[in-house]
């Protein structure tokens, strides 16, 4: 007997696993970063030229929403290095229990956003 699938999926009622949100996050966090090397490169760039570039780039570093969004490149950087290494140790089959891969995603999320927390705090 042949099972009936839903004609219409409720995406909303869906629940995704931990370890999927982690995997989706790791992706994201790639495309934010690969997509912000421009603004990256060109705040490096402002750091090194001259001492009036460099009075630019303290001016545009210096505004919150700036602030805002580089805080955000930093959780996207050391969410993808926390989720990279992680997914490094699910290739080699380390952590492939369900229980152990639940752990570890869950402390990828907590260990990337206390990073986050501390080096924020250390850098505003």
């Amino acid at each position: 007997m042949q099972k009936q699938r839903p004609k219409h999926l409720d995406l909303a009622k869906i629940r995704l696993p931990i370890p999927g949100i982690v995997s989706i996050l790791h992706r994201i966090s790639g495309v934010a970063l690969f997509f912000s090397l421009p603004l990256l490169i060109y705040l490096l760039h402002g750091t090194l030229s001259s001492a009036e570039a460099f009075a630019a780039y303290r001016a545009v570093v210096s505004h919150p929403l700036m602030k805002l969004v580089l805080i955000g490149l930093l959780w996207a950087f050391l969410h993808h290095f926390c989720a990279g290494i992680r997914f490094l140790f699910l290739d080699v089959h380390k952590g492939l229990e369900l229980e152990t891969a639940r752990a570890t995603a869950k402390s990828v999320i907590v260990i990337s956003l206390a990073l986050t927390v501390v080096l924020g705090v250390v850098l505003w």
